[in-house]
């Protein structure tokens, strides 16, 4: 084992000294659990106040259409511009807008979508179709009816919107240091129109007692695991407001259903309306929620049915070696932690048998442990023994690239250790990942894996999973094990 993951005595349910994350391996609950207190059901993310602005963008069309020419009400050009004003507004988040986003901060990017989309579809159609030509009056005309019909029905649907805020505030929990999360969660409950009522304050507890100014609230300050579980259930908290970064925690609260925003800070180019009675601020979008997500789940489906399928005769060759070298028991079967916490069973060929359960779980590396027969050594050192977890990948239990998943007992330990260390359970742990490509594997730096997962995660992309699949079928040219 590594100096890195030796164990450090905690009082349950403590707060994390500066710097440290919550373990989510503790919070989670195991597949098949059925106790809804151990953790509150993630709600639905609601829908409908996307599909009346999805509706807003058919109408438009469909108005704008109508002063055109009879000969233009064709679906071959309807439908090319209704197409790329769905796919180009809902790649710029405008089916999405904050609770105080007003119709004339939305005006430029609106307009400005809607003008390449009418040109766009304009000129593809007519180079293919002469007669569906639509002359540059008439396109034009098209044009300012389709941004006037959507900035007005936008503005009665926004304004409806803030009045439902208003009427119907989410509670929320305000994480930051204890002075500067009042004076925000005063300011937002002197403005419900912002829709956001704090019910409390995550973080360390004033020192000295110092008497609050006037105006801050006397909101309860939680400082454990258990009173954030705790608030959340009984106030039915859906926001969580992140005043200082906090990886772990926001990992928490987005594992909780809770959407995460961030004030402050750095903020991004965005529309005037995106902030909280002056305080800039921003959702965080869980990882699962990123645009290119759902192609990272097809090409794990597209590469692991493939894979398992002409790996078959190599799969049937290990399960023989090692039935005959150790005996029954082909498949070794271990609890690790995945994806928000949750726990799933990892399979593997077994290369040693433990002499009991707890050493399965807790010891850290059986490297070189002289146990281990010819066959075991041969099929970690060649990285065979992996082979079985291309079915956790189809199961969606894993991806093939991503954080490599730990069990319970070291995740507890890494995370009160390691910052950062629970933020790797942001995104699907993964067969292979930027660590382990990068030499990470076996008895090596947690702290050196977790940074480099995190920088994996920040900078998530398709094709970068490609590039580390192929950096890892490189690899195996030249194996060395863990």
């Amino acid at each position: 084992m590594t100096t890195e993951s030796t164990s450090v005595p905690s009082s349950p349910g403590s707060w994390p000294t500066a710097g440290q994350a919550f373990g989510l391996a503790s919070l989670a609950p195991r597949r098949g659990t059925t106790d809804r207190l151990t953790l509150p059901r993630r709600p639905a993310r609601p829908r409908s106040g996307v599909l009346p602005l999805l509706a807003v963008d058919c109408l438009a069309v469909l108005a704008a259409a109508a002063q055109l020419s009879t000969a233009h009400h064709d679906a071959r050009l309807l439908l090319p511009i209704l197409a790329l004003v769905l796919v180009l507004d809902g790649h710029a988040g405008l089916y999405r807008p904050p609770v105080h986003t007003r119709a004339l901060d939305e005006l430029p990017a609106l307009a400005s979508r809607a003008g390449v989309a009418w040109c766009l579809a304009a000129a593809g159609v007519a180079a293919f179709s002469p007669s569906l030509a639509i002359g540059p009056l008439r396109l034009c005309a098209a044009y300012g009816i389709h941004v006037g019909a959507v900035i007005l029905v936008r503005a009665m649907l926004l304004a409806r919107r803030r009045r439902v805020a208003r009427a119907n505030p989410r509670s929320a929990l305000v994480i930051g240091g204890s002075g500067a999360a009042r004076r925000f969660a005063a300011a937002a409950l002197q403005h419900p129109e912002y829709g956001v009522r704090p019910v409390g304050i995550v973080g360390v507890p004033e020192q000295g007692g110092a008497p609050r100014p006037a105006g801050e609230p006397g909101l309860p300050v939680l400082t454990t695991t258990e009173e954030i579980h705790r608030a959340v259930i009984q106030n039915a908290v859906r926001d969580a407001v992140f005043l200082d970064d906090d990886p772990g925690l926001v990992t928490l609260f987005q594992h909780y259903g809770c959407t995460t925003w961030r004030v402050g800070g750095r903020q991004q180019a965005g529309p005037m309306g995106e902030h909280m009675w002056g305080y800039a601020w921003r959702r965080v979008v869980p990882p699962g929620e990123r645009r290119g997500l759902t192609a990272k789940r097809a090409l794990d489906i597209a590469c692991a049915a493939p894979a398992l399928a002409l790996a078959l005769p190599v799969l049937l060759l290990c399960a023989l070696a090692v039935r005959l070298s150790d005996g029954p028991g082909v498949l070794f079967r271990q609890e690790r932690v995945g994806q928000h916490g949750r726990h799933f069973t990892l399979l593997k060929f077994r290369t040693l048998r433990p002499s009991d359960d707890t050493e399965s779980a807790t010891r850290w590396n059986v490297a070189g442990d002289r146990r281990m027969s010819a066959a075991g050594s041969f099929l970690r050192k060649s990285s065979l023994d992996e082979l079985p977890q291309l079915w956790n990948i189809l199961r969606g239990d894993m991806s093939l690239v991503g954080p490599r998943p730990e069990r319970p007992f070291f995740v507890d330990q890494f995370s009160k250790i390691h910052t950062g260390y629970a933020a790797r359970h942001r995104m699907p742990v993964g067969l292979t990942g930027l660590a382990q490509v990068n030499g990470l594997r076996g008895d090596t730096s947690i702290e050196d894996r977790c940074r480099f997962d995190n920088h994996y995660i920040d900078h998530w992309s398709l094709w970068q999973d490609v590039c580390i699949l192929l950096r890892t079928a490189a690899g195996l040219v030249r194996p060395t094990g863990s």
